[in-house]
């Protein structure tokens, strides 16, 4: 496996693009507010019956009318960077980073702070160590611009992301169980994970 780095552009966005981001969900974290949440917030894994398949670029052509490609339109992406990983010249994973870029409110106008805005790996090659390794060049790509965190957004459905964030020495710093409005994930959590650089 090889891991090269690439500005975004129409073109390696595509490439990005035909790496899946689906996945199954058969648990989430559920919420629970002991005293009103003056006891804080609990999370409890739970089954989800019946499964079902959450496909993030899916959920963005519903919701945006198109998937990655439309990052460069939206976005001023001169201080991102895209990480693909390929193997025998086909893409298997990638990660992609932002980093001052005011329209981007999750990075809240800091200069110490970047956003893993996206990782993915083909689902025939998860469980294979590739997560880690973007993850790892993502947190370093980071750390040469002088951030003091890598900031990553994921929700309470996709309990595999949390477990491997947890792995990778990140923090939960943010939940959020209003967040999302669009009706396909309005009873989702979001969940902020920070990376101490």
């Amino acid at each position: 496996m090889r891991i090269v780095s690439l500005p975004l552009n129409t073109e390696s966005l595509t490439e990005y693009s035909t790496i899946p981001i689906r996945f199954e969900v058969k648990s989430r974290l559920s919420c629970e507010l002991p005293g009103e949440g003056m006891g804080g917030i609990i999370l409890r894994e739970e089954k989800v019956v019946p499964p079902y398949i959450k496909d993030y670029d899916a959920l963005e052509v519903a919701i945006e009318g198109e998937g990655p490609a439309r990052w460069v339109r939206k976005f001023d992406t001169k201080n991102w960077v895209l990480f693909l990983a390929g193997e025998a010249n086909e893409p298997i994973g990638g990660a992609t980073v932002a980093f001052r870029t005011p329209q981007v409110h999750m990075l809240a106008g800091r200069d110490d702070l970047a956003a893993l805005w996206d990782i993915r790996v083909h689902p025939e090659y998860r469980r294979s160590g590739i997560g880690t390794a973007l993850f790892a060049e993502a947190a370093e790509w980071s750390r040469e611009r002088n951030c003091n965190y890598l900031k990553i957004e994921t929700q309470n459905v996709n309990v595999a992301a949390c477990r491997f964030y947890a792995k990778q020495g990140c923090r939960l710093g943010e939940i959020n169980r209003f967040a999302y409005t669009e009706p396909q994930v309005a009873q989702e959590v979001m969940l902020v994970w920070y990376l101490k650089l």
